[in-house]
């Protein structure tokens, strides 16, 4: 596609540890070298996905085209196809970020064996060209309740979700992202009200964002985003940075 729908890197805010690491991942693995598969987990809205594709532009920001990584997005639903994609794609000259967003599975579900098949537990492996994201609210992708059934019912609990939790396992890098501080949440308005050139008293922009994550039960990079649409679209100021 001609445009992927994203926020610039510089405005995630309160990921600054989970941005460095995912950064230095990808800069290695755009280079030809020795790279992790990623598995970005915890709090809803925290800007899991949106470290993956601000990570991407920003890679490819001053990349020749031929030297370009390529995003694919590949949805829950369709996990099982992911060996017949990985045969397509090594033969590629160009290198690949394979990315699924909320990635989670239930009790009976057995596609994930596709996908612990391509995190190098296949007979060829991943790809050498390929790496693999995902995001996920589970750090396990697997219910907690879930996990506690199969362990009550099995013969031997130890090794009734063994093969469930290794899945997690095979992503090199586990990124955890929680909950942020009210003076980060503030930070992410600032931040997005000063890229997008809205002026309002600062103090009424902290009283407002406040009063808008309170109605909303949480504070995140997303509760974020949204308040500043409202308050863009309150005050008729197009959303195109300045």
């Amino acid at each position: 596609m001609p445009r992927v729908s994203r926020v610039e890197l510089f405005l995630l805010k309160g990921v600054d540890r989970m941005r460095d690491i995912l950064m230095e991942n990808t800069e290695r693995f755009a280079g030809g070298l020795p790279a992790n598969n990623a598995l970005l987990w915890g709090a809803r809205g925290m800007g899991k996905s949106s470290l993956v594709k601000a990570a991407h532009a920003s890679i490819n920001a001053d990349r020749k085209p031929a030297d370009k990584l390529k995003l694919i997005e590949i949805h829950r639903e369709d996990i099982e196809t992911l060996p017949a994609l990985m045969e397509q794609l090594r033969a590629s000259s160009f290198r690949f970020i394979v990315f699924c967003d909320d990635l989670s599975f239930d009790g009976n579900d057995a596609s994930y064996k596709s996908l612990k098949a391509v995190l190098e537990g296949g007979i060829e492996g991943r790809p050498e060209n390929v790496i693999l994201y995902a995001t996920s609210n589970r750090r396990h992708l697997l219910a907690r309740e879930m996990i506690e059934n199969e362990r009550s019912t099995a013969i031997n609990p130890g090794e009734a979700v063994e093969e469930k939790v290794s899945l997690s396992d095979r992503f090199g890098l586990w990124l955890g992202f929680h909950r942020c501080s009210q003076d980060e949440y503030l930070a992410m308005v600032r931040g997005y009200c000063s890229h997008f050139g809205i002026n309002v008293d600062d103090d009424a922009l902290e009283r407002e964002a406040l009063e808008w994550s309170t109605t909303r039960g949480s504070r995140s990079g997303r509760v974020a985003w949204q308040f500043v649409q409202e308050l863009a679209g309150r005050l008729g100021v197009k959303l195109t940075a300045k």
